[in-house]
C-alpha cells in the first residue's frame, strides 16, 4: 500500500500542477484583455514611446509582461503606475522569462532594465536576445539552460546581484553605484555613456553569440 507521506506528496504535486494551469489560463485571459499602449511606469523609466500590454482593472492601469517557459505562457508580471509589481497566484516563476530580440544572450532582472539594455545594444548595432528573468535567483536558473552570454546585474545593497553574476560565471556589467540597476544608470548618465560601459565589458569578454 502507498504510504501516507507518498499520498500527501502526490496530492501536493497535483495541487501545484492545477495552480500552475489556472495561472497560465488566467495570464492568457489577461493578455487577451490588453491593448498595446504607453504606460506611466514605463514612461517614467525613460521610454515614453514604448508600447506595452496594458490592462485596465477596476481603477488600476497595469502593464502586463508575459512570462514564458519554452515559448509557452505560464504567467505574467503586473506592474502598476507606481512601480509595484506582482505575479499571479500559483504561477510558475522558476525558469520563466520575457525575451526580446535575437543574438548574444543577455540576462537581466527587470523589464525596464531590459528595455535599457536593448536600447544600448541597438545603439551599438549588436544583435542580442535580452532575457528579462524577474529575479536574481531565476537569472541563475535560466543561465544554466543557455550556452554563453552576458549578465547585467543589479547593484543591490545585499550584493545579491553581484554574487549571482559571479556564480553564473559569465562576463557581467554592474553599476558602481549601490542601489542602481542598468536602467537607473541609463537615466543618470545617458544612453551613450551607459552603452560605452556595456561595450567595454563585451570587448574584454569577447562574448560569443
Amino acid at each position: 500500500f502507498p504510504s501516507h507521506d507518498s499520498a500527501l506528496m502526490k496530492k501536493a504535486a497535483f495541487d501545484m500542477a492545477m495552480a500552475h494551469r489556472k495561472a497560465a489560463e488566467k495570464a492568457r485571459w489577461i493578455l487577451s484583455q490588453c491593448e498595446l499602449s504607453t504606460h506611466e511606469y514605463i514612461t517614467g523609466k525613460g521610454f515614453a514611446d514604448e508600447q506595452v500590454n496594458v490592462w485596465e482593472k477596476d481603477e488600476a492601469v497595469l502593464a502586463v509582461i508575459p512570462m514564458r517557459i519554452d515559448g509557452e505562457i505560464v504567467g505574467c508580471q503586473l506592474i502598476s503606475a507606481d512601480g509595484s509589481k506582482k505575479f499571479l497566484t500559483g504561477q510558475r516563476t522558476a525558469g520563466a522569462m520575457f525575451s526580446m530580440g535575437k543574438g548574444m544572450n543577455v540576462l537581466c532582472e527587470g523589464y525596464a532594465t531590459g528595455l535599457s539594455v536593448r536600447a544600448a545594444l541597438r545603439a551599438m548595432k549588436i544583435p542580442a536576445a535580452v532575457h528579462v528573468c524577474f529575479s536574481a535567483g531565476n537569472m541563475a536558473k535560466i543561465a544554466k539552460t543557455l550556452r554563453a552570454g552576458l549578465v547585467v546585474a543589479d547593484n543591490d545593497a545585499s550584493r545579491t546581484g553581484e554574487a549571482t553574476a559571479q556564480a553564473i560565471g559569465w562576463p557581467y556589467w554592474m553599476s558602481d553605484t549601490v542601489g542602481e540597476d542598468f536602467n537607473d544608470t541609463h537615466q543618470r548618465v545617458g544612453l551613450f555613456a551607459v552603452s560605452q560601459q556595456l561595450a567595454k565589458v563585451i570587448r574584454e569578454a569577447r562574448v560569443a553569440a
